[in-house]
């Protein structure tokens, strides 16, 4: 690869932002330089350049995969579109999140396996030099089902498995505690009949008792046998926090309460939030709103969840509200990448991966410019 310099930015380092230049080479950061101009360099107009965005939990491929419901689009064309969406809006690197464990035995609701065979796919892509940004697994871990156990055995070491996280979606608790929520969203989903509605219930909580204990360890366990990092889901009480430490989760996505959030930090757990909450100023299914907990001090890493777009933004948003632009964007660079374990990205610094991206901001909002992948520009 020949040089690449990129000049007259404002470079958003990891606590500080300057004027100066960039040189990318073999893939890398080689330099970073005080002068806002030098010879051969690609001039920035003075936007600014960050590390790029790192996504831990998605669920946008899925809605590439099925765009209505019963709809399965062709694997490889959704997988290329989704990439190119993330591209798009300043994603480098990218942990799709797949669903592991699945319901096979009702006759509306439901749900089958997918995840084995999807991320087959996924790297078969990265493999033919597809994709444009990076590409990791996750696996959501969903306890309330009826074959987590069989699908995780078909992953092992040698899948690269980044994350898994533990799903616990049992009706009464955690994100479904409100139950008012939970009909309207199950019926509006399935079409359920009230007589239905109740009959899930019953079911899925039947489910948990039977399954959900031996379902949480052996996802437990098979986190450590793919060297994985793990996460917590949608944690409520301290009770839920302290389990989550003692199974060695990292950090927590999306806890619903500020009292659950608080006890991730007494543990030393990395809070998420859903970039959608802080933008809509409150959380959709009634839970607590991100912004409360970003004010609180007790916000550490953004995802877009379900919309690729907001991540941007709400990196942003948070830098304006601790009047701190590169903390906010440290929500959804550094802090991903070192709760996912990723030493190589997520700062600008000599040595770590040209994972860059290049934004004006008008207002509130940032326009993606440039995006560099590992050197090479991809939008």
């Amino acid at each position: 690869m020949t040089d690449t310099i990129l000049s007259n930015a404002r470079l958003v380092l990891e606590h500080e932002i300057f004027h100066g230049s960039l040189l990318i080479r073999d893939g890398r950061i080689a330099a970073i330089d005080r002068a806002t101009s030098l010879p051969g360099a690609e001039d920035m107009g003075g936007d600014l350049l960050m590390p790029g965005l790192i996504e831990l939990h998605t669920d946008n491929l899925e809605r590439h995969i099925e765009p209505r419901p019963k709809v399965d689009w062709p694997h490889a064309a959704a997988i290329i579109a989704h990439d190119a969406e993330l591209a798009s809006v300043g994603i480098t690197t990218v942990f799709d999140a797949l669903r592991v464990g699945s319901v096979v035995s009702k006759a509306k609701a439901n749900y089958g396996e997918y995840a084995r065979a999807l991320a087959d796919e996924i790297v078969a892509l990265r493999h033919a030099g597809a994709l444009r940004i990076n590409h990791l697994i996750h696996l959501r871990a969903e306890v309330c089902s009826e074959t987590l156990i069989d699908e995780l055995d078909k992953f092992g070491p040698a899948d690269g498995i980044g994350i898994v996280s533990l799903m616990d979606h049992t009706p009464g608790q955690r994100q479904f505690r409100d139950m008012t929520q939970l009909k309207n969203y199950v019926c509006g989903k399935h079409g359920f009949s009230d007589a239905e509605f109740e009959d899930h219930i019953d079911g899925q909580k039947s489910l948990s008792a039977r399954v959900g204990a031996a379902h949480e360890a052996a996802a437990v366990a098979a986190t450590q046998r793919y060297g994985a990092v793990l996460a917590s889901h949608d944690d409520t009480t301290r009770d839920h926090v302290a389990q989550s430490a003692r199974h060695g989760a990292t950090f927590a996505e999306f806890p619903t309460t500020a009292e659950a959030a608080q006890a991730c930090r007494d543990h030393g757990i990395a809070v998420m939030m859903g970039a959608p909450n802080l933008i809509r100023g409150g959380s959709h299914s009634g839970n607590v709103a991100a912004k409360a907990l970003a004010e609180a001090g007790l916000l550490d890493i953004v995802s877009s969840d379900y919309v690729p777009s907001s991540l941007l933004s709400s990196a942003l948003m948070l830098g304006d509200i601790w009047d701190d632009l590169p903390r906010g964007i440290a929500t959804v660079t550094r802090a991903p990448a070192q709760a996912a374990g990723l030493t190589d990205r997520g700062v600008i610094a000599p040595g770590l991966r040209a994972d860059l991206i290049r934004v004006a901001r008008f207002g509130t909002a940032g326009m993606l410019r440039g995006t560099w992948v590992g050197g090479r520009r991809v939008g």
